[in-house]
């Protein structure tokens, strides 16, 4: 199936055509004569996701930001001090923070952000990792088996990432999440790297990307723009903010690709994003109008504007400098 046609099959398919997909393929497994231990695997993975999109599911009505780090940085090092900051700041302005519940980084966060705004996604492993003591008895925790369900739930829930100093596990939180932002794989959401003050970490993380990555044409420069580095929390923040200020999500209706936005474009605007990013367009131009017939299955952000064009999905950097676009324009008269 090509992306077009997929895309389109998704948005028409019913719930109850999805359910029966479902069975279908249960039954393939059984037909194709699975074994024990991959069957086993699946099931505990579909419990594991059932029991999840139960447990976000009342958590639904605010925006939360997922934090990654070490949890080998002791409590009073810069780098737990700026995420215990950072945790505090976004709960402050009505976020939840989610975590993986254990120490270092990740306590940090909790503790700046409190227990009734902090989540915990804690992962079960061969040798014990009990959760930090803001989530200890939290009804915000929940617990899971393996590393791939635990991924796709800190991202499928999150409007915003946060990354502090950390090992092998942040090292591929950080890759994975790019991976998934270049590829068009998740919906756009803001990436902020912060380093501690007079830190290198990030920073010299960036210097690898250019003097490996890029200079062999393995990455392109606008693949830069999917993140930010800073070693201010304020502007870790501000990055997370700023970035709805005018966009608000997006999704594909057939073979358009919408951004729902918080305000109408005036026509100077408009006419900037056709002038300055037609290499975004597959054919056609930018438009601005109404929800779309393919999107009636979200009635309730159906009064927002939106724009609506063909995108060269292969320019994922470029459609984030087009948000960003949109995000500097606020308050311009429409």
């Amino acid at each position: 199936m090509t992306k077009t046609r997929e895309r389109q099959w998704n948005s028409r398919v019913t719930v109850d055509e999805l359910v029966g997909e479902m069975h279908r393929t249960v039954d393939g497994l059984v037909e194709d004569g699975t074994g024990r231990a991959d069957l086993k695997l699946l099931s505990r993975a579909l419990k594991e996701l059932r029991h999840a999109f139960r447990f976000f599911d009342g958590l639904r009505g605010r925006p939360k930001v997922t934090v990654f780090g070490s949890a080998r940085l002791p409590a009073g090092s810069p780098a737990y001090r700026q995420a215990e900051l950072f945790g505090r700041a976004m709960a402050k302005s009505g976020w939840f923070v989610v975590t993986g519940a254990g120490e270092g980084i990740m306590a940090a966060a909790h503790v700046g952000a409190g227990r009734e705004h902090s989540i915990g996604v804690n992962i079960l492993l061969p040798f014990e990792q009990s959760e930090n003591t803001v989530m200890e008895g939290n009804p915000h925790l929940i617990h899971t088996k393996y590393f791939f369900t635990r991924k796709l739930l800190f991202l499928k829930e999150s409007s915003g990432v946060v990354l502090f100093p950390g090992g092998f596990g942040t090292m591929d939180e950080a890759f994975e999440v790019l991976t998934l932002l270049q590829t068009g794989k998740s919906h756009p959401f803001p990436v902020v790297l912060v380093d501690e003050p007079g830190g290198t970490y990030w920073a010299t993380w960036r210097r690898f990307l250019e003097n490996n990555l890029l200079k062999l044409g393995l990455i392109s420069a606008e693949d830069f723009s999917l993140f930010r580095i800073t070693s201010s929390v304020e502007e870790a923040v501000r990055e997370i903010h700023d970035f709805y200020r005018v966009f608000h999500s997006l999704r594909y209706a057939g073979r358009d690709l919408v951004i729902r936005i918080r305000e109408p474009l005036g026509p100077d605007t408009l006419a900037a994003l056709n002038r300055d990013f037609p290499d975004l367009l597959v054919e056609g131009s930018i438009s601005q109008g109404k929800a779309l017939p393919g999107e009636a299955d979200e009635p309730e952000i159906a009064e927002l504007p939106r724009i609506v064009f063909r995108f060269n999905s292969g320019r994922q950097g470029r459609l984030r400098q087009l948000i960003d676009h949109l995000n500097r324009s606020a308050g311009e008269a429409p």
